[in-house]
């Protein structure tokens, strides 16, 4: 069986000077944590040791804070975002603006074959367009009116057909999820 150098404890004082390399408020590292604001500052202020669970996660963090960063999701500055998936881990976000046609990407996976363009860090709208049909039926299918009248369409459109289906392919554990602006 395997042996890991991971603490087997940490202080309060530890987890505050983390806070402060990471730049992170307690609400902001609970929020990272998904826990609650009080547990973080229970643990800053805990005379005795903290265990359990969280320690190896506190323990990458110290030892790779950038990952807290590599994990960040963007700021969203266009119109429509989606959030393409493996079962549950976000592997791609795109953000798209149909009426100017820009497109922008962040990955948070480094097997391209869970990207959704792959190797391609800068899509174009052209290769967005082909990503969306790739992720529906092919508009040639057999009895596609059929399909379209199932799912209650008027017209091919990938962008409508993924809505429905969120992008999910038989045998295929990828999906998509879309968030247009308000």
């Amino acid at each position: 069986m395997a042996e890991y150098i991971t603490r087997k404890s940490i202080t309060g004082e530890d987890i505050r000077h983390l806070r402060s390399v990471l730049g992170m408020t307690q609400h902001e590292l609970a929020v990272f944590l998904r826990c609650s604001k009080r547990t973080v500052e229970n643990w800053e202020t805990k005379a005795e040791k903290i265990t359990g669970p969280v320690i190896p996660l506190l323990e990458i963090l110290i030892r790779q804070p950038e990952l807290v960063t590599a994990l960040e999701v963007p700021e969203k500055r266009l119109r429509m975002r989606l959030w393409y998936y493996y079962e549950q881990q976000v592997c791609t976000i795109i953000d798209v603006d149909m009426l100017k046609r820009i497109v922008a990407v962040k990955n948070y996976v480094k097997n391209p074959l869970m990207r959704a363009f792959g190797v391609n860090t800068e899509p174009t709208y052209e290769d967005y367009e082909a990503f969306l049909e790739s992720r529906c039926f092919p508009p040639t299918r057999d009895k596609m009116k059929l399909q379209l009248k199932e799912l209650n369409i008027p017209f091919y459109d990938p962008l409508l057909i993924i809505e429905k289906t969120e992008g999910r392919m038989a045998d295929d554990h990828f999906w998509l999820r879309i968030e247009r602006a308000e």
